[in-house]
Parts: structure tokens; C-alpha cells; sequence
């Protein structure tokens, strides 16, 4: 696994990472200021494990919800077509995100305050929970800008194949010989034709074209069907290969074969697509 595929595989662990490093140092900070106010004001009304307690549970409760909240962005991206109606879905979502996120901290310091002999008064319920939502709006907005933001700046490094669309008809109706490839800041043209291989690495497909790779947000039983009139075949559930790029094809035991590119690169036929591929190949050598 190279490093794109490696970060493709775990950006979502990265982006988790990113957030709760900022937790828990945000938290931290809270809770050694409310310390130190304290001292300052000479009158400490707590025991100094206290404070520690009051942010990090409300940082762990934070990471508990990080991949439902990572879910509904993906499932239910900001459409400015239909903006209110979108600023609607995220006003309710971060109602129950608060409310959640309320639930696993009062029952997380009240497990806590009990293994240490005490009682945790959560306080007037109606009075926290709006309390706590003013707080929890921000975190949740905070949350959604470092979504946005971590995307961009990952598609930026990483790179992006589009489709180069000449109307405004569906993908499926008018995809277009030619991708435009984003990345670092450049913008540059490739010809679908060159496309030696696709690999399918978690939500992109890896275009690999002249010892490059182009990533492509997309699937790869999505993107082999609409480019399989251009000669592309799909022979294993995470390969396509362009078969004006076939060297040779090696039986090597099981049903399975070996197909060698003329980049040099070696990928694996699977026996489930070699019926489809072997009509494919008739099909284009006649």
C-alpha cells in the first residue's frame, strides 16, 4: 500500500485524530484555567481532580459521537441549492447531538463521582440543557468547519480526477473522453484512453495513467460502466484495466490468472470476471 492508498484508506482516522488532539488539549487548557481562577479568587469550592473530570468527559462524550457525525456530513452535505432547508437539517441534528452528548457526560461523571465516594449534581435539567447547547452549538459549527476545511485541503494534496462535461446531461449520458485532474493548485487534462489501470481504494478510484495516479470520488463498478465502451474490463472487484495496455495473461492455478500491463505491472484476473472478460476482449478484437 502506497502513501495515497494508505491515506485514502484511513482519512477518516485522520480527521478523528485532528479533532480529538484539539479536545484534548482544548479541555486541558479549560480545566487548568478553572483552576487556576479559582486560586486566584482564593476560594476553591472543588477538589482539584474535579475540573479534570468536568472536560474530559465532555471531550471523550465529543470522540464517542465523532463518527456518527462524520456519517451524517457525508450522508447529508450542505446543499447551497437549498439552503434553508439544509441550515433546517442542521439545526435538528445539533439538537441531538447536544442532547447525546449531554446524556454520555452526566452519566460518565456520575460513574465517576461514585467510584470516588461522591454524588455529581448535574443541576436544574432545563437551565444545563440550554447551557450546554449554547456550547455545544459552537462545538458542533467548529466541527463542521474542520470537516470542510479538511476535505479541501485533502483534495488539494491528494489530487482530484473530474469528468470535462461539454452540457449539462447526466454522467451516464455524455461522459466525456477527457478528465480535468485538480491538484496543488494546477489544473491539467488526461485522456480517458490512457488510463492504463483503475483501483478501487476506499470511496476513489485510483486512475493510473503513465506511472501517475489520479484519484476520483466515485465507485468502481460505477466508472467501469461508463467507460467499458472505450475498452476498459473490470477482472477482479478492485481492479479495470484498459486491454490496449495487455502484455500477456498467465494462468497461475485455481481459476485465476495473471494479467501482465505493459507498464510492467502485474494484476490479478479473477476467475468470477473471466467469462465477462473474455467477451469483452472478443468484442473489441473483432
Amino acid at each position: 500500500m502506497n502513501r495515497l492508498e494508505h491515506f485514502q484508506t484511513y482519512q477518516k482516522w485522520y480527521l478523528v485524530a485532528l479533532i480529538t488532539l484539539f479536545f484534548a488539549v482544548n479541555n486541558t487548557i479549560l480545566a487548568t484555567s478553572t483552576i487556576m481562577e479559582a486560586g486566584r479568587d482564593g476560594d476553591i469550592g472543588f477538589q482539584l481532580w474535579e475540573p479534570f473530570v468536568w472536560e474530559y468527559t465532555s471531550a471523550f462524550s465529543t470522540m464517542l459521537l465523532l463518527f456518527p457525525f462524520i456519517w451524517f456530513m457525508a450522508t447529508f452535505p450542505f446543499d447551497w441549492q437549498r439552503p434553508i432547508r439544509c441550515l433546517g437539517i442542521y439545526l435538528v441534528a445539533s439538537v441531538v447531538y447536544s442532547l447525546l452528548h449531554v446524556a454520555i457526560m452526566v452519566v460518565l461523571r456520575k460513574l465517576i463521582y461514585l467510584a470516588q465516594g461522591d454524588i455529581y449534581n448535574f443541576g436544574s435539567l432545563s437551565f444545563e440543557l440550554v447551557y450546554e447547547y449554547r456550547k455545544d452549538l459552537w462545538s458542533f459549527i467548529f466541527m463542521i468547519a474542520v470537516y470542510y476545511s479538511y476535505l479541501f485541503i485533502v483534495s488539494r494534496l491528494i489530487g482530484e480526477a473530474k469528468i470535462v462535461q461539454s452540457g449539462e446531461e447526466s454522467v451516464q449520458n455524455n461522459f466525456s473522453d477527457r478528465l480535468l485532474v485538480k491538484k496543488l493548485g494546477k489544473e491539467f487534462i488526461i485522456r480517458v484512453v490512457e488510463i492504463e489501470w483503475m483501483e478501487a481504494s476506499g470511496n476513489y478510484v485510483n486512475l493510473h495513467v503513465k506511472g501517475r495516479v489520479y484519484p476520483m470520488r466515485t465507485t468502481l463498478s460505477s466508472l467501469v460502466e461508463q467507460v467499458e465502451e472505450r475498452g476498459f474490463c473490470r477482472i477482479h472487484r478492485s481492479f479495470a484495466i484498459n486491454l490496449d495496455f495487455i502484455e500477456s495473461i498467465s494462468p497461475i492455478g485455481g481459476g485465476d490468472s495473471e494479467v501482465l500491463l505493459l507498464n510492467g505491472k502485474v494484476l490479478t484476473l479473477s476467475r468470477r470476471y473471466k467469462d465477462q472478460f473474455k467477451e469483452t476482449f472478443s468484442a473489441n478484437n473483432n
